[in-house]
């Protein structure tokens, strides 16, 4: 028999014997370290959402605050513009009335001119020295049939008599204001000029015939061949006759002039001469390019008007012109008959009288034409010539863009008439009826090819500024137009001579374009003393100084590259019509023209704005400092900005402030030209005002105000008509 089974006893852990298995220490605190680690990123989140709410909650509270401060803000400057608003309206029927008061000047200027002009006619009437009046029908045609059976070869007599005739109708075209001068007149005075300039050119032809019958009489002892340089303020001839036909003698320059020319192999051994005819004057291009009347600005009624007058407008004619002579009227004479006259004076140039003030009779009348030198606004401008035909062939030069520079060279080939034989003691000379006879070169029905052309070299005048190599054009008669073919070869020495060849004799000009210096760089309207002022223009190329005195200006310095140059324009008085004029044919163009915004990148500006901005400008010019500003650029077409500077002293500008104008209302600005960015926000304690003239008060020296008050009619006449000429406010 098997034996009873022990029962089961629990052994101690000391116990000895095999070794049970024990759970692992470690599951149960690991287990507790992944709870640690996701109850810290819950903490982690649990705070991050805390401090977004809150950061969001303090964004909230700041916007509130940001945005309940913009609102006061807002309506602080609400209030206050609405205060200066309100007190503008309170002073702007008073400071109307002084402004035109103030511009009454203007009126006196146009009744002095207006005078003048009646003056003038009178002492040329009673001076009966025998010179015509060339706008008066009967005297000009009877002295032209005259002169046309005057046989007198005098060069010199020829070119003075008929170029002062054609000058003072060219004028006299420009200087008339339209109030005084008819369509029909316009016409007769154009067509009155064509006439001259045709019978002066038969005169230089007779001129020369008659120096080629006597050429042996300017024999050339090297040569034996005729050379003669007969030089005046208006003509330069150059004349050379192939008396001995010798091939190696096919070159000549004239040492006077320094022209020049290299004749083919067959002229040289011909019976020809050679004339290099250089007329200071460009009396060959179409007549409405010699005499640029001033462009005219149309100002339709308020539904058509520009954008800036929003409202009923009433623009009336004003003149710019002065007369330059040495007697005139004197001022006393001049307002005894202002008062006859004053009320129709004042509303043919009512040209700054606030819109919304129009009475509802006026605003009902159609507005008018405003004659305000060159100032054109490029839209009304496109609207104008939208119809006009574009230039398609590349060899016809643009008139519009450029213009000859230094006069034109009529270059000619001429039949060599019969010379004076002496036998015995008689001097024989067989007598032509054909008169001046041109020689055909090369012959017609010729095979151009087999004929060489002609070198000619030109010395450019020491009185035009090139500022880049020219273009050389020729005379097309029959489409009367300049054209760039048929030249060729062209060689140019900077500032010096031009070289060039053509298979024709031609009339040549060197063209330049009209607004190489446009637009200006920086500009400066600075007074220099009592009725006196300086206005500095300076652009890529050159910087011109016009120095403006009581009633007349003249050019006071061009610098190019720090060079003056021109020095025969400087020092000389003339009125701003013979200015404009004179630095044009110099080559150095500051005045925009009719279709310059075609040509240059222009700061739109509303026409208004513009000339109600020269006008005022001109009022203050005899105590206040104007000048260029870089945020006239961003402040719209409605609005100007110009620097502006109380100046009493002949020296330079120190202290500038920017001012801001749209023809109905000027103010400070708190910006200045160093500041990053452009804003309307005005001076700190300062207001606006209805015209500039006011603003500038509130700043000015009793001394700046008394010297406006009492500058001369004709020097703020002379001032305006130069800030409209050059349009700094558009073309800078």
């Amino acid at each position: 028999m098997s034996s009873p089974v022990a029962p089961c006893r629990h052994l101690s852990p000391t116990a000895e014997g095999p070794e049970q298995p024990q759970l692992p220490r470690n599951v149960p605190k690991k287990s507790s370290g992944k709870e640690k680690v996701k109850a810290e990123k819950l903490r982690l989140q649990k705070e991050e959402e805390e401090r977004r709410l809150k950061e969001e909650e303090e964004a909230r509270l700041q916007a509130e605050q940001e945005e309940a401060a913009r609102l006061e803000k807002e309506r602080i400057e609400r209030e206050l513009m609405e205060k200066l608003e309100a007190k503008d309206q309170e002073r702007r029927e008073y400071e109307l009335a002084e402004l035109h008061s103030l511009e009454e000047k203007f009126v006196s200027a146009q009744l002095w001119k207006t005078k003048y002009r009646a003056y003038a006619k009178w002492e040329h009437y009673i001076a009966c020295d025998g010179s015509p009046d060339p706008t008066i029908p009967q005297e000009i045609n009877t002295f032209m049939s005259l002169w046309r059976e005057d046989q007198n070869k005098d060069i010199q007599l020829v070119v003075e008599k008929g170029q002062q005739l054609i000058e003072k109708l060219q004028f006299f075209l420009l200087d008339t204001p339209p109030s005084e001068i008819t369509e029909k007149e316009i016409v007769q005075y154009q067509e009155t000029i064509l006439e001259l300039q045709n019978l002066l050119h038969q005169k230089y032809n007779e001129a020369t015939e008659h120096l080629l019958k006597t050429a042996s009489m300017y024999e050339d002892s090297d040569t034996g061949n005729m050379q003669a340089v007969i030089k005046d303020k208006n003509v330069t001839f150059c004349i050379w006759a192939n008396l001995k036909k010798k091939v190696r003698f096919k070159n000549h320059v004239f040492c006077d002039t320094h022209h020049g020319f290299d004749l083919p192999k067959s002229l040289a051994v011909s019976n020809v001469a050679v004339r290099i005819l250089h007329t200071h004057y460009d009396h060959v291009s179409p007549l409405w390019l010699q005499c640029q009347s001033v462009p005219k600005l149309e100002v339709l009624e308020s539904k058509k008007s520009t954008q800036h007058s929003k409202d009923n407008v009433e623009e009336l004619e004003e003149e710019k012109k002065a007369a330059e002579e040495p007697n005139m009227p004197t001022e006393e004479e001049t307002h005894s008959d202002e008062r006859k006259s004053a009320v129709s004076f004042k509303e043919k140039y009512n040209s700054v009288t606030d819109i919304n003030e129009k009475t509802e009779e006026e605003t009902e009348k159609k507005s008018e034409i405003l004659d305000i030198s060159q100032v054109l606004s490029p839209l009304m401008q496109e609207k104008t010539n939208e119809k006009e035909d574009e230039i398609t062939d590349e060899n016809i030069i643009d008139l519009q863009q450029f213009v000859p520079v230094g006069g034109v060279y009529h270059i000619d080939a001429l039949q060599l008439p019969p010379q004076v034989k002496q036998v015995k003691n008689w001097n024989i000379v067989e007598l032509l009826d054909v008169g001046l006879e041109a020689y055909r070169y090369p012959p017609e029905e010729a095979d151009d090819a087999r004929y060489p052309p002609i070198q000619i070299t030109l010395r450019l005048s020491d009185n035009v500024i090139y500022c880049k190599e020219p273009v050389i054009a020729r005379w097309d008669p029959a489409g009367q137009q300049w054209r760039t073919d048929g030249i060729s070869n062209i060689t140019y020495e900077t500032q010096k001579s031009i070289t060039f060849e053509m298979g024709v004799f031609y009339t040549i000009a060197l063209l330049q374009n009209v607004h190489l210096n446009m637009p200006y760089q920086a500009w400066e309207l600075r007074p220099m003393g009592i009725n006196e002022a300086l206005l500095t223009v300076t652009t890529v190329f050159a910087e011109v100084q016009i120095q403006i005195k009581d009633k007349q200006c003249m050019v006071a310095a061009v610098t190019v590259e720090e060079k003056d140059v021109l020095s025969h324009l400087t020092g000389k008085w003339m009125c701003p019509v013979t200015l404009r004029k004179v630095l044009k044919e110099a080559g150095v163009n500051i005045f925009p023209g009719e279709y310059s915004y075609k040509y240059v990148s222009v700061n739109k500006k509303a026409p208004l704005t513009e000339v109600r901005a020269y006008q005022q400008m001109a009022l203050v010019a005899s105590a206040f400092a104007f000048g260029w500003s870089k945020w006239n650029l961003e402040s719209g077409q409605d609005q100007v900005v110009f620097k502006v500077s109380e100046h009493l002293k002949a020296d330079f500008v120190k202290d500038w402030s920017l001012y801001m104008f749209n023809g109905q209302r000027a103010l400070k600005l708190k910006i200045t030209e160093t500041s990053e960015a452009f804003s309307k926000e005005l001076e700190e304690d300062s207001e606006f005002h209805s015209t500039l003239y006011h603003m500038l008060k509130d700043f000015a020296s009793k001394e700046a105000i008394d010297r406006v008050s009492t500058a001369n009619f004709l020097f703020i006449d002379v001032v305006y008509q130069l800030l409209l000429a050059t349009r700094v406010l558009t073309y800078s």
